[in-house]
């Protein structure tokens, strides 16, 4: 299967228009300031599921042909992609399976189990959640739909940017988070055809830098067993995705823990709604490498906002939490 156009993120955004929100863009004069720019938020925070997962998820499950989908989808998750996967094969009538740790948040579980998904529990290492999945297949026949390295996730995605440029246009730069790169991808093929002077940015966690690390290589370079507070980026970059990212991704710029941290204080603070901290590494970057960005016009996606802020708040560094 070639990798996804803009044709396909098209034709995902037509297949998943009556599955998924269209999220509104909001602006913060404050954030514009702080940053000397002027900032687009694309929310997928009040996305169905609370993430733009289901955009990739929905058009994944909604791709299988009548015969594939009666068999079942399946993939292993702790958090926002295990609840997109769920909810989107409730809607399609088919069984999904999900592996998750079993020190999944319980918050994620509850909300995994709501969406009817059969959930099979491992241990908490990659090893075991590859281990029980390959397993779930095996015994079910259900058709894997991966996190990221996944074409029709990739393209359903990539619908979140097509929108946003819909919706706002003439951008300078389009800031994404990067975990597996499923987001960031789906969004450089996106504007790469539709506003190919519009740079694409990566935002990652200097704690969980692969990457950054693995574009400056020009190959995919480990993971490792990062630590940081935006947990939905912990993920190594996909053997799928990497490939659309070296060749239209202009730079995958860092942010330390502090700053994360303040950026998303920020955001609830200063724009009244809740994201997760993944969701405020993009600001993060622009507060920090402002001069990195080109242009003064500068969309940023809010990946998502399910997050327990009690817990959030207790991991916050203690000289920003006081702040």
């Amino acid at each position: 299967m070639p990798e996804p156009t803009i044709d396909d993120i098209r034709a995902a955004a037509q297949r998943i228009q009556n599955v998924i929100h269209r999220t509104p863009v909001l602006t913060c004069a404050t954030l514009d300031r702080l940053c000397d720019a002027n900032i687009y938020f694309k929310c997928e925070n009040f996305q169905k599921t609370g993430s733009f997962k289901i955009r990739g998820a929905a058009n994944a499950v909604f791709s299988l042909s009548p015969e594939d989908a009666s068999r079942g989808v399946a993939t292993h998750s702790s958090g926002n992609h295990a609840a997109a996967v769920a909810l989107a094969a409730r809607l399609r009538g088919i069984t999904a399976y999900v592996v998750m740790p079993r020190t999944a948040p319980r918050i994620k579980k509850n909300a995994v189990a709501g969406y009817g998904a059969e959930i099979v529990f491992c241990e908490p290492t990659l090893a075991a959640r590859q281990e029980g999945l390959a397993e779930i297949v095996r015994q079910t026949g259900a058709v894997e739909v991966h996190p990221y390295n996944n074409y029709d996730v990739m393209a359903g995605q990539g619908t979140s940017a097509l929108e946003l440029c819909e919706e706002v246009g003439n951008l300078d730069a389009v800031v994404a988070p990067i975990g597996g790169g499923g987001l960031l991808s789906g969004t450089a093929i996106a504007l790469s055809s539709i506003s190919p002077a519009t740079k694409v940015i990566g935002a990652e966690p200097a704690n969980a830098d692969d990457a950054a690390r693995s574009l400056q290589a020009g190959k995919i370079l480990p993971a490792g067993d990062p630590v940081t507070i935006a947990d939905g980026l912990r993920t190594g970059v996909g053997t799928l995705t990497f490939p659309v990212i070296k060749q239209l991704v202009s730079d995958i710029i860092t942010a330390e823990e502090e700053l994360i941290a303040e950026a998303l204080l920020l955001v609830w603070e200063r724009m009244k709604v809740v994201i997760e901290p993944s969701s405020a590494v993009p600001l993060a970057v622009l507060l920090r490498r402002r001069g990195a960005i080109p242009g003064r016009r500068i969309g940023i996606i809010l990946s998502g906002g399910n997050v327990d802020i009690g817990a959030v708040a207790r991991s916050l560094p203690a000289n920003v939490s006081k702040k």
